[in-house]
């Protein structure tokens, strides 16, 4: 045998050893896992078998009772699925110093868009969010409350419509349509008008900037399985002809709104504010003199555009649905909304909104019946001890999964998981059970940046209706 074989035999076994050595971390520590594909590790199957919804869901079902977590493959890297809430309120609340950061995609010098709030890390997302966080107060959301209003009669009225040319209605498309009018004048100052022409551009652009992304599963699996690959790749995630679109559109907006001197009120003063704002802040009261670029600016009005069509419009969509196949739940909603209105002298105010106790229960089931995001992502910025289980370690740079949709149909917590059942968020409910449960929205100093916004949108419309 030639030496050069026997090099190449031996380096073909080292590099077997250190692979298996690798897909049997967890096992070696006596730590449940299920064997994961080599290269996708306990995502095989995804888009072509299995929904991530259902893998999550099965690996929780499989693992819940193995331990605080369980090993998961983040394609080819080591992470963890917490199975406990308990160690999931420790990630999100109690130890997020720990956890600050998602494992998401960012890539802003050749894609602008992703460089979003949602995808940034440590330090630069404290940042962001502490500059857009007065957008979203109760304050703000009264005074946009009688734009996001005007928008829910419209929706009312084509939905009467609608309904006297046909007794099937497509809830979904209707929806869909009110959240993109509702960001368009909110986010972008826009009157998209989507209700009545549902062929929109905006609209158009919107749905593809949400069901589409470069490059199909390979380029998913490269900016999320390689990142710092997909970057020397110079791999993007956004289609470009959305990118141009929404680029466009802000731009015109700001130049708009500055030559004539304009201000709504609404998060894209906010964004025009950043980006004249040369001083910043850092958390230790130093200032800082870099300004926010355009891309940055035209990115935090993507990611309000991406996250609000979909919770919102998903979520009426289904609360609608299930209003229909419950009348008794339908009604007792019903008669709140009438001894509100009686309250507030038959005036929607954003104040009926927040005495909407019965509605706002149903709009938590709906979420938790049907939640949006499968998983919660954070990764370790340092070794983590889990608290009481000593053997436990999640290492620095581990992917950490929480499973929040399949906690939330965990019959351990929410008897009946499968039953439309708004009591399971009564005050007395909330209150015997474990905090930490409600994941719709995430939880922590990282939750949904938008969450009151988005709960202003989705009320007022079914209030409405």
């Amino acid at each position: 045998m030639s030496v050069r074989l026997s090099v190449l035999l031996l380096l073909c076994y080292y590099i077997g050893h250190m692979v298996y050595k690798h897909l049997t971390y967890w096992n070696r520590l006596g730590i449940a896992c299920e064997p994961p594909h080599w290269l996708l590790g306990n995502f095989a199957g995804v888009t072509t078998q299995r929904s991530f919804d259902e893998i999550f869901q099965n690996y929780y079902d499989k693992y819940k009772c193995c331990g605080p977590f369980a090993g998961f493959y983040w394609f080819t890297k080591a992470g963890v699925m917490v199975m406990d809430p308990e160690l999931a309120k420790h990630i999100l609340i109690k130890d997020f110093s720990k956890f600050t950061d998602r494992i998401m995609y960012c890539n802003e010098q050749d894609d602008p868009l992703t460089g979003q709030l949602f995808n940034l890390p440590g330090q630069r997302w404290r940042h962001m969010r502490n500059k857009l966080s007065p957008t979203f107060t109760a304050n703000k959301m009264r005074i946009m409350f009688p734009l996001v209003l005007n928008i829910g009669q419209e929706f009312v009225q084509i939905f009467e419509q609608e309904l006297e040319c046909s007794d099937v209605l497509n809830v979904s498309d209707l929806v869909a349509r009110f959240t993109t009018d509702v960001i368009g004048s909110c986010a972008f100052g826009l009157e998209i008008k989507s209700l009545q022409h549902p062929g929109v551009e905006f609209r158009k652009m919107s749905r593809k900037a949400f069901i589409q992304q470069r490059y199909g599963t390979l380029g998913f699996v490269l900016r999320f399985g390689f990142p710092e690959m997909a970057r020397r790749l110079h791999i993007k995630e956004t289609m470009a002809d959305v990118e141009k679109f929404f680029m466009d559109i802000v731009k015109e907006t700001i130049d708009f709104r500055e030559l004539h001197q304009i201000r709504r009120n609404d998060f894209m003063d906010t964004l025009i504010d950043l980006k004249n704002n040369r001083i910043m802040i850092n958390n230790c009261g130093e200032q800082l003199t870099n300004p926010f670029s355009f891309g940055q600016i035209a990115a935090q009005a993507f990611v309000f555009l991406l996250a609000g069509y979909e919770t919102s419009s998903t979520t009426m969509g289904f609360a609608l649905y299930e209003l229909a196949r419950n009348p008794e739940i339908q009604i007792k909603a019903r008669n709140e909304v009438r001894k509100v209105l009686e309250k507030h002298k038959q005036i929607f105010t954003y104040e009926c909104v927040k005495d909407m106790v019965y509605l706002e229960q149903i709009m938590q089931e709906t979420l938790r019946m049907y939640t949006i995001a499968p998983a919660l992502l954070r990764q370790a910025l340092e070794d983590y001890v889990v608290p009481g289980y000593p053997h436990y370690v999640i290492k620095k740079g581990m992917p950490v999964f929480i499973p929040s949709s399949a906690m939330h149909k965990d019959g351990r917590y929410f008897p009946q998981p499968h039953t439309f059942n708004p009591d399971n968020f009564s005050p007395e409910k909330v209150a015997s059970r474990e905090s930490g449960l409600n994941l719709s929205f995430g939880d922590g100093p990282r939750n949904c940046i938008g969450m009151r916004f988005a709960k202003m949108a989705r009320s007022s419309s079914i209030l409405t209706l």
